[in-house]
Parts: C-alpha cells; sequence; structure tokens
C-alpha cells in the first residue's frame, strides 16, 4: 500500500536544489533486496503504465494541436540521472517551464549543469527514489518530487500547473510504485 508522507527534502534534495517549493512524496514497503529495487527502478519508464501513457497523451494533445508537439511522448529518458551521495538514492532531474504545452525544456546533460543552472524563468524538478532496508528482508521506496522555481514569476506560472497536474500525478506515482514493486518481488524470486 502506498502513503502520502509529510512533505520534507531529503539529503540528495539538499545536495541537488537550493529549495522546494513544491513537494510530493509516496512510499511503498516492498519484500525484496535494495538491489532488486533499485535495478526495477532504474529500469522503469512512464510508457510501461498504460494509464500514465493516456495521461501524457492528454497533456500533449494542446500542444500538438497548436502544432508545438514533441516527436515522443515524454519519458523518464528526458530527465538527467543525476549523480547524488547516497547510494541508495536515484535522483533525475528536468529543467523547463513546466507549464507550457512543450514543457519548456531546457537542455540539461550533467549534475554540474543541472545544479548551476540559474535562469529565473524555468523550474528546475528533482524527482528521487530513495531505498531503506528494513528487517526481514523488507524495503522501504520513497519517491518524492520537489520543484525549484528561481523567482516569483517562475512561482506564479508554474503554482496552477502543480496544483491541476497533483491529483493525476499522485495517483500516476501510486501506480509507478506498483510496477516497481512487482517487478522488483519477481527479481528477487529464486
Amino acid at each position: 500500500m502506498t502513503q502520502i508522507h509529510p512533505d520534507h527534502a531529503g539529503d540528495a534534495a539538499a545536495f541537488l536544489i537550493p529549495h522546494a517549493d513544491f513537494r510530493e512524496r509516496h512510499r511503498i514497503r516492498i519484500h525484496a533486496p535494495p538491489g532488486a529495487v533499485l535495478a526495477a527502478v532504474a529500469k522503469f519508464r512512464i510508457r510501461d503504465d498504460p494509464l500514465a501513457r493516456r495521461a501524457l497523451w492528454l497533456r500533449e494533445w494542446p500542444g500538438r494541436l497548436l502544432r508545438r508537439a514533441r516527436r515522443k511522448t515524454f519519458d523518464l529518458d528526458d530527465f538527467t540521472r543525476l549523480e547524488q551521495p547516497d547510494p541508495l538514492t536515484i535522483a533525475y532531474g528536468l529543467i523547463g517551464a513546466f507549464w507550457a504545452a512543450d514543457y519548456g525544456l531546457v537542455a540539461c546533460a550533467s549534475t554540474a549543469e543541472f545544479r548551476n543552472n540559474r535562469d529565473p524563468y524555468v523550474c528546475k524538478l528533482l524527482l528521487t527514489f530513495t531505498v531503506t532496508p528494513l528487517p526481514d528482508g523488507l524495503c522501504d521506496l520513497t519517491t518524492e518530487t520537489l520543484v525549484c522555481c528561481p523567482s516569483p514569476d517562475a512561482r506564479r506560472r508554474f503554482a496552477p500547473y502543480w496544483y491541476l497536474i497533483r491529483p493525476v500525478s499522485g495517483l500516476l506515482r501510486r501506480r509507478l510504485l506498483g510496477i516497481i514493486s512487482a517487478r522488483a518481488r519477481a527479481a528477487a524470486r529464486p
């Protein structure tokens, strides 16, 4: 069962972004070793979930109508896998004007580029997956989304988008954790 937990930034977040204006956090308990859970996280793509594919198609539909469509549907491949000090955390970064029809993505090829971007007109989104080993072969997998808006203008533009997509995003995140859990448990079976 997935649970929403109180908002707080972890060590990965503090290392990668200065502050978070918006946060969402979900957790699931998985009966699998940490390595299997991390491997399942690394292999997951949004397109693996039919509901997520449909939700993204709807999100991107106005851009296609306005001929601002992307060549491919948005997925985790659009994120940059970020280096960070915790070996039990996988972190992804994305920079953009997410409220724009085409997400307003800014190229970001490295952790340094992500951390050092100071463009006041775009936001930084940090997506983390952290595994916490527990007794009896269990792990907690926590996913957290943090968004840093570097200016009042970016915050004003992002806030309505966040409140519009957050319910769907939460549903999709819970489904994502379920898929990852099933894959990690399957990989851990002898």
